[in-house]
Parts: C-alpha cells; sequence; structure tokens
C-alpha cells in the first residue's frame, strides 16, 4: 500500500492581505472573511496572498504564496533548504529584528497572561546567528523512487525527511558531514534499520548516536570504524530505549564535556543528557543569571530543575550553599558527579524529586532558602510556584524559561504572593528560529 504524506492540502491561493504583526511561531497576522489567518513567511507590512492547509471556524494556517510588496526587514534566506525543511521558520526576517520580535513576544505574553509588567527591560543577549547548533536529532530515511539514502530534518509538516546537503545552522563540522553519512548509511547492510542519528558536540569530542534497530554486520562495524576516523567522531549505538546507549568506536575517545571558563567548571555529559544545544549563549546566560543573583558566601540557595548543573556549580563557585532539585535520577547523579570532578561537593546537595508534583508540605519540608533559580523545561513551574508560602518565600526569584507563556502564567501566581517582576529580556539561543528563551527577576518587598 502507498504511504501518504501526511502534508495538510494546500488550497487555491487567496487574494492579497496586508499583515498586521507576528505571532509566537513567526508567523504574519492578518484577517479576512471574518477569520483571522496566520501565514507563513510573511512579515509585518507586508501584502500577500497565500493558500490555507488547515481551517477552522475562527481561524486559518496558511503559506504565503505571492509577495506583493516586501518590508524593509525581509532578507534572502541564506539556507538553500529554507521553506522544505521543517526548521529556521525565520531565516527570511533580520537577525537583529528576530531578537526585537521575541522580546515583543516576551512582553505581549507578560501582559496578556500575567497581567503583569516588568519594571526594566534587560538587553538582550546575542550570539552567532548560525553555525550554533551543537545538540540535533537527525533523521536517516533510504528512498527507494529517488534510490537515495536522506540524512536530516524533516520536511515542513510532515514526516518526509528533506533531501539536504548542508544546514546554515548546525555546527559546521556536524552540518559537513550529512552527505558523508548519508553515503555512509546507504552502504550499511542495516540501513533501514537505522532512522535516527543524534548529535552531541562537546570541546574535545564530536558524537553520533545511531539508533539502531538490528546490530550492525561486521562489514557494517568495519565502515563505521573507517568513518570515525576519517571525520574524527565517535560512534555510539542505541538499540533500544535512552538506557542502552553505550559508546562504540573509539572507545578510548575523549569524554563529551563543555567549560564555563568564568567560573572554572568543566562539565562532563553523557550524549542522552540534555545540554543546551548552543554553547556560546549558554555561558553568557549563566554569566548574566549568576549576576541578577548576586548569590553570597552566607547565603543558602536552591537551583530547581537543575539538570546536571549547569546553574548550581556556578552558583557554589560564591561559596554559597546550593541544592540541586531535578527529577530525572541519572542527571541527580551527573550533577553530583560534575560537582565533584569541579571541587564543590562541600558546598553542593543534589535531590531528585518530580516537580510537577510539588505541594506546600512538600516545599515547607526542605526548609526557607534566601534565593531561587527556576530553570523548567516548557511546561514552566505552576505546581512549584503555587506551593510558595509566605513563611518559606525566596526575597529574590530568577526564573530562567524557554516558553514566554508559561513563564508569564506562573509570574501571575507569583504576583499574587507579593513578588514584584522587576526586570525580564530576552536571550536568542536558537537564531532563525521562534524560539523565544527568556529571563525574569522577581523580589519580594
Amino acid at each position: 500500500m502507498r504511504k501518504k504524506n501526511n502534508k495538510q492540502a494546500i488550497e487555491s491561493p487567496s487574494q492579497a492581505v496586508t499583515i498586521e504583526s507576528l505571532d509566537q511561531e513567526g508567523r504574519g497576522i492578518a484577517h479576512a472573511d471574518g477569520k483571522v489567518i496566520f501565514i507563513e513567511g510573511a512579515l509585518t507590512g507586508e501584502i500577500v496572498s497565500y493558500a490555507s492547509y488547515r481551517k477552522k471556524p475562527a481561524f486559518e494556517l496558511a503559506q504565503m504564496t505571492t509577495l506583493h510588496r516586501a518590508a524593509s526587514i525581509r532578507v534572502e534566506p541564506k539556507c538553500a533548504h529554507y521553506g522544505v525543511c521543517g526548521g529556521c521558520s525565520m531565516q527570511h526576517l533580520d537577525t537583529r529584528v528576530q531578537v526585537a520580535v521575541k522580546q515583543r513576544i516576551l512582553e505581549d505574553s507578560l501582559a496578556r497572561i500575567g497581567r503583569v509588567k516588568p519594571e526594566s527591560i534587560l538587553p538582550a543577549i546575542y550570539g552567532q546567528s548560525w553555525g550554533y547548533r551543537e545538540r540535533a536529532r537527525i533523521s536517516a530515511k533510504y528512498v527507494i523512487k529517488k534510490e537515495k539514502m536522506l540524512v536530516g530534518f524533516h520536511e515542513k509538516r510532515s514526516s518526509f525527511v528533506a533531501d539536504m546537503q548542508n544546514c546554515e545552522i548546525l555546527a559546521p563540522k556536524i552540518a559537513g558531514l550529512i552527505q558523508p553519512l548519508a553515503a555512509l548509511i546507504a552502504g550499511l547492510s542495516i540501513r533501514d534499520k537505522l532512522p535516527q542519528i543524534e548529535v552531541a558536540v562537546g570541546e574535545n569530542v564530536d558524537a553520533l548516536v545511531l539508533r539502531v534497530m538490528a546490530p550492525p554486520s561486521t562489514e557494517d562495524e568495519a565502515a563505521l570504524r573507517a568513518f570515525a576516523d576519517e571525520h574524527t567522531v565517535q560512534f555510539w549505538l542505541q538499540s533500544k530505549g535512552p538506557e542502552t546507549i553505550v559508546p562504540f568506536y573509539p572507545l578510548d575517545a575523549p569524554a563529551l564535556s563543555y567549560s564555563l571558563p568564568e567560573f572554572g567548571i568543566t562539565m562532563p555529559f553523557a550524549p542522552s543528557e540534555f545540554t543546551q544545544v548552543n554553547s556560546e549563549l549558554n555561558r553568557v546566560m549563566i554569566s548574566r543569571a549568576i549576576r541578577l543573583l548576586a548569590p553570597q558566601a552566607n547565603e543558602r540557595i536552591v537551583d530547581f530543575f537543575c539538570g546536571l548543573g549547569n546553574f548550581t556549580l556556578p552558583i557554589a563557585r560564591s561559596g554559597a550553599q546550593v541544592l540541586g532539585v531535578e527529577g530525572s535520577d541519572a542527571l541527580v547523579k551527573r550533577a553530583a558527579q560534575n560537582a565533584i570532578t569541579n571541587d564543590l561537593s562541600g558546598n553542593t546537595e543534589f535531590q531528585a524529586m518530580n516537580l510537577f508534583e510539588m505541594d506546600e508540605a512538600l516545599l515547607a519540608a526542605m526548609g526557607k532558602f534566601d534565593k531561587w533559580l527556576i530553570d523548567p523545561p516548557r511546561d514552566g513551574a505552576m505546581e512549584l510556584v503555587k506551593s510558595i508560602t509566605p513563611e518559606i518565600a525566596p526575597r529574590l526569584i530568577v526564573y530562567v524559561s524557554c516558553n514566554p507563556a508559561t513563564l508569564a502564567r506562573d509570574a501571575f501566581e507569583l504576583v499574587q504572593r507579593g513578588y514584584t517582576l522587576k526586570s525580564a529580556g530576552v536571550m536568542n539561543m536558537f537564531p532563525q528560529t521562534s524560539h523565544v528563551e527568556s529571563i525574569a527577576v522577581f523580589e519580594r518587598g
């Protein structure tokens, strides 16, 4: 049976409309026939025609078909695969304007959802616009019709793998391996049993985790070793879940790690463990967070959603007593080991806890802290902030967010508990995409 593409059907082009603003996904917003139209590829002030691929009673999702009048902020996308590949939805927008758009999204979310306005706006944090991505999950698929192995990201709104020769946001060395990897996998006996490659770039080694749904043959193993030697990478194999990831070759490669030179810290990590995709921005983000938190040697501080200690250890370098709390047992063990590696085990402690099931009793049992740092996933920290009572409320909270909507929701709760939103600003962790990373400071009077 022929497998169907899951792309939504595209209707015929519409009449021209004027784009009024951009939404959180970087799509142009227009109105037509009493509906809100979200148009991919369109920018504020432009006049465009569009074709809808999804219709609802109150709105439509569409893509631009004709650009009748371009905005001055429009630029030519750098990537040859822009518009086909499902990533990098903002490449047609000047990078500096991308940050301004993200700042507006943050402020609008705080005002609309959180009903709060920061007393001051923090200067945006920028980094390199291209070649920054050091973590990625790349798909592999042999396409019989094309008689070709494809290695890359999925096409927009599709399960199909884009036919890619390069990627402008991946770390340059990894981007340069897309075609060599396609040639390698095409020659393996398990080419149809290798659907995914996970990339983890470290300072001393680049790891490629191959998802293998069948064991590689002796000839496959020889080909993998030769590729690793030629391109100076380390292969890992994953047969089932993340717990099955094991190093394959070379076994004597350096450990994956990244450094935080400002704090004299080296952070080892496994290829399956969460780290920020942009190490340069991560360093700047940590530096800002620590300045805003201003930890002191006599303070007791907690780092919620601490991961492998990305913020915990820099905080501990100040001499403060720091508790790192994280839901993953494996990450808690990694964080504790990283504290030992960096001679910070004396003033750090780590605890595994499901922070999405926090309540007042559990939080009270942890005791009072002078300051909090919160760095939750996209779901935010609602149960945590709702559990704050006057008896254990810290005087300062630094909140690092990857979702302005949940930050705004949690900001509303914090204001109800006596906090003031002192400052907030964006950090362009993911240039060329609509992803908004931000940081906010709350003080309790």
